[in-house]
Parts: structure tokens; sequence; C-alpha cells
């Protein structure tokens, strides 16, 4: 049985977490827009705040394999439910633009290790695609 209140409330708990994970992002770029920048300041607080994080996304997980067993009528019915979801979805996507940018700042001013420095191909979103298309021809 799916416990509609329960996935309500997780859903706020994984949007609050979000919104805090968006300040301390942007809290960063500002940080690194600035001739201050600390890296080991916000990697501390990334690191505080990854368990919770991890902790909500299990129970989140939990509630989505129930959710999609749900008759449609009955997911189109609960509107908090799926606008919490939407809303939820734009955070994560805001949090990982702005990481991005925040990484190539951290890039350029020589403050991500040598171990963390992204593959080139990241930056060629059809890089995957022409590989199977070059390959394919052999």
């Amino acid at each position: 049985m799916m416990n509609l209140t329960q996935l309500s409330e997780d859903l706020s708990t994984h949007a609050a977490l979000c919104e805090e994970l968006l300040f301390m992002t942007q809290t960063e770029s500002q940080e690194l827009a600035s001739a201050r920048a600390e890296s080991f300041q916000f990697t501390q607080r990334r690191k505080t705040l990854l368990p919770r994080l991890d902790d909500c996304v299990g129970r989140l997980r939990e509630h989505r394999s129930r959710w999609l067993h749900l008759d449609a009528a009955v997911r189109q019915q609960n509107e908090q439910i799926n606008s919490a979801l939407c809303r939820n979805q734009q955070l994560i996507m805001k949090v990982v633009a702005l990481d991005r940018d925040n990484e190539q700042a951290r890039l350029r001013r020589g403050l991500l290790p040598a171990s963390q420095v992204p593959s080139l191909n990241r930056e060629r979103p059809h890089f995957v695609a022409e590989l199977y298309r070059r390959y394919a021809k052999t």
C-alpha cells in the first residue's frame, strides 16, 4: 500500500536538502567569482550534507517503485505530489548546472586536484553516439 503522506513528507525533505545544496553552490559560485575562494570549506560542507541526502534519496527510491505501480488515474489526482516531483527535478537541475560552472571555475583557478579533472569527452555530448557510428561501419 502506498503511503502518500509519507511520500509527500519525503519529497519536502528532499526539496529542503536540494535548496540547502543550491544555496551552498550559489555561495561557492560567489566565492569563486571573488578572489577569496576556499575549496576546502565547500568540500567539508558537502561531506556533511551527503549522508542526509543519501538517506533521503534511498527513501524516495522505495516510494518510486510503489508510485509507478499505482494506476495512472490515481497518480494524476495527486497534484501536490506531481508538483513536488517537478519542483525537486528543477532544483536538482539548477544545482547540477551551477556546480558544473563552479567546477570549471575551480579548474581555471587551479583549485581542482588532478585526480578530479573532468574528462575532455564530457564536453562533447555526442561522443558516445559518434563512437557507435564510427565503429558500426567496420
